[in-house]
């Protein structure tokens, strides 16, 4: 089994910035690519950004090119750095662990709030 928390959501004004971070634990051996999704309210979950086992790779949505940045430092830890903000971009943010045995674990997932 594998736990993931996520943390550093909170509000926002336009503009501004904000870092997600995801913990994982337990057998984190397992654990091959990394991401992060978000739901707005009313709307399907979505891929924000995605990072392969060893970080070498990296997919980000196209909405969010340019502002997001995902990375990790190992096995353990997976950021999401988020600039230039927008009020579209309100969301709670899931962190996802993609395993060896192609199973998926999500964390509980972070309130990202951006608002004048």
């Amino acid at each position: 089994q594998v736990q993931l928390v996520e943390s550093g959501g909170g509000s926002v004004q336009p503009g501004g910035s904000l870092r997600l971070s995801c913990a994982a634990s337990g057998s984190i051996g397992v654990i091959n690519a990394m991401g992060w999704y978000r739901q707005a309210l009313g709307k399907q979950r979505e891929l924000v950004a995605r990072i392969s086992s060893r970080g070498g790779s990296t997919n980000v949505a196209d909405s969010v090119k340019g502002r997001f940045t995902i990375s990790r430092d190992n096995a353990k830890n997976t950021y999401l750095d988020m600039n230039s903000l927008k009020p579209e971009d309100t969301a709670v943010y899931y962190c996802k662990a993609e395993s060896v045995f192609s199973r998926d674990y999500w964390g509980q997932g972070t309130q990202v709030t951006v608002s004048s």
